[in-house]
């Protein structure tokens, strides 16, 4: 906590520059909400459709040389998945590659000339249609619904209604601003990036409101302190708790990230961007949001129009 030291950073003063930034960043993240129904996003096969393919063979399988084999022979977009028995293998393909039934065989004439001596069997095939991708789509959209608008209660009712606004504005932003690096980055939206988003707020509230309640301390003790002053200050007291929590905090996404494998790279990505993103907002985007709010005279409100004592 106390490795960065006392600050009189002035964050406040350069709103206009950071929101500039942020309008430029959420423009670009809205691009890539209306492109997905417009199916100009790439989308996995929980949204688009396909098929997956259960396979058990008789020998233990590497995943990566069963990627390799796949690329080798035109899947190389196939979505592998292996269980805690090394003999078992699914793999999952977008339906333009055909019905299940044409997948199956091509995938069992790749797996039967490339592994001769590993033989296998399917146990299971399932077909993903576009009305079900669809749906998962909608119930995506609703879960994030949900998710801000718990948000608004939540902090409403435990500082006040203009506290609660600003925290959904500022985990809005970090949900379609990191949406909108994914869709620069050609990224495939999964369920589980649907899901690291939804992680990703849950972590932008938690930092949001670290500042919020040391503003609303101030609040409370505060005499004739202008309210710009008096957010700057409340800022700049819990800098060094936010700045080493996120770290700490990136440093095992980076790990994830760079050391964790096909399978979760996308995943923790979205974190690791969501972590960046969210520590930004709750400093240049949550907290002068509530001076807007107050209009212009940027005065903090008296004693007996403070926020509300803790519980």
């Amino acid at each position: 906590m106390k490795k960065i030291g006392t600050t009189k950073i002035d964050f406040l003063g350069i709103r206009k520059v950071t929101f500039t930034i942020s309008a430029i960043l959420v423009l670009i993240g809205l691009v890539a909400v209306v492109s997905i129904p417009m199916g100009k996003a790439r989308m996995g096969i929980d949204f688009a459709g396909g098929v997956s393919v259960q396979f058990r063979f008789s020998k233990p399988v590497s995943i990566e040389k069963v990627r390799k084999i796949l690329a080798e022979n035109d899947f190389k977009d196939a979505n592998l998945q292996q269980f805690a028995e090394p003999d078992m293998l699914l793999v999952r393909l977008k339906n333009e590659r055909g019905n299940l039934r044409d997948i199956s065989n091509a995938l069992g004439k790749i797996f039967n000339k490339e592994m001769p001596g590993n033989s296998f069997q399917i146990e299971s095939s399932t077909e993903i249609g576009p009305t079900v991708g669809n749906k998962l789509q909608t119930d995506a959209l609703k879960a994030i619904a949900i998710a801000l608008l718990g948000i608004l209660f939540y902090v409403a009712w435990r500082f006040e209604f203009r506290f609660g606004v600003a925290a959904v504005i500022a985990t809005f932003h970090d949900v379609i601003v990191v949406l909108g690096f994914l869709y620069l980055m050609d990224k495939e939206i999964t369920l589980l990036i649907v899901t690291a988003l939804l992680t990703l707020a849950g972590y932008s509230i938690t930092d949001s409101v670290v500042v919020f309640d040391r503003i609303r301390e101030n609040l409370s003790s505060q005499k004739k302190e202008g309210f710009i002053p008096l957010v700057n200050r409340s800022i700049n007291e819990v800098l060094s708790r936010t700045v080493v929590t996120s770290f700490t905090t990136l440093l095992v996404l980076a790990a994830l990230v760079f050391l964790g494998g096909r399978v979760i790279h996308d995943f923790a990505l979205t974190l690791f961007l969501g972590v960046i993103v969210g520590t930004y907002s709750s400093i240049f985007i949550a907290s002068p949001i509530l001076l807007f709010w107050k209009g212009k005279s940027g005065h903090a409100p008296q004693k007996k129009a403070a926020l509300k004592k803790g519980l």
